[in-house]
């Protein structure tokens, strides 16, 4: 990929090396929304309310936090973790990448007449904190639509690489591209309404819609593709295939025979290795979103 003069997205948020900030613990916000209707009510209990208040903040200027105590949180210092320096050339590529899919879909939207809302990139390590729950780097990159953002360790690009067998640049950028597509799927209403109707129907009704979506998710990063090739002339021999090989790496199919030595397809939930790249290939070559309607297509 031709990448390395390309403009840097700014919706970068780097959390890599530390680890999620804690939040209030389960009993303690139970035990405070418990009593703080009796505290409100009862003069006793506004009094006691008052005094909490004014021994929290009095210890706080003393340097002792007692919240966590109270609530059943961690004061423990973060840890740490040591970035590899090759994790910089990393950022700076899913920066690039980040910056060219915001450039397609601006012009997309443009052309729908609507308005595309950027997300976020969060790069993190280990594990994250997220609108949608806690992240883990065994999950992969993922997006969560309550927040708007993409979750990425950068780590998985070599597993992506060594256990997949999916190398090159642009089988990495697909990873981002697809994540994005998801956030377009957001924008559009569509991610709403697939989670609306999985409420209404059996687990295995459920997953082949989260196959036409993540399929759909596919298609756009292929159009993503269409125009990064296209119009900015971003790739190089080979970088189609690239992605094709990661698409194909991480079929529900290979990866189920994999990790278990058979395959179910009722339990699909991102689409078979010929789907994916077929959908991929789709949005491609056609550079349409209409192209990509999967919840509408006979034959995936």
């Amino acid at each position: 990929m031709r990448w390395q003069g390309g403009r840097r997205s700014s919706n970068i948020e780097d959390r890599r090396g530390s680890s999620p900030s804690p939040a209030m613990g389960a009993g303690g916000a139970v035990m405070l929304l418990r009593i703080l209707p009796w505290l409100l009510r009862s003069k006793f209990g506004r009094t006691v309310l008052i005094v909490g208040i004014v021994v929290i903040f009095g210890a706080r200027m003393l340097g002792i936090d007692v919240l966590p105590l109270l609530l059943g949180t961690s004061s423990q210092p973060e840890v740490k973790r040591q970035i590899p320096p090759e994790e910089e050339e990393l950022v700076d590529f899913v920066s690039v990448v980040l910056a060219d899919t915001e450039t397609t879909w601006q012009q997309q939207f443009q052309a729908l007449g609507g308005t595309y809302k950027e997300p976020v990139l969060v790069l993190f390590s280990n594990s994250v904190s997220s609108a949608c729950g806690l992240g883990q780097s065994a999950m992969g990159p993922f997006y969560c639509p309550a927040d708007h953002k993409l979750y990425i360790d950068l780590t998985f690009y070599h597993d992506l690489k060594t256990r997949h067998q999916a190398p090159g640049d642009f089988a990495q950028a697909y990873v981002i591209a697809h994540e994005v597509g998801h956030h377009v799927q957001t924008l559009l209403g569509i991610s709403a309404k697939v989670h609306a109707a999985k409420q209404k129907t059996s687990q295995k009704a459920a997953n082949e819609l989260s196959v036409r979506q993540e399929l759909q998710a596919d298609c756009f990063a292929g159009v993503w593709g269409h125009y990064a090739n296209r119009e900015r002339n971003m790739l190089e021999e080979g970088d189609l295939e690239e992605a094709l090989v990661a698409a194909s790496a991480i079929g529900d199919d290979r990866l189920q025979q994999q990790s278990r030595g058979y395959v179910t397809p009722d339990s699909f939930t991102h689409g078979s290795s010929e789907q994916r790249v077929r959908w991929f290939k789709k949005g491609f070559t056609s550079g349409s979103i209409e192209a990509c309607d999967t919840f509408n297509a006979k034959d995936l």
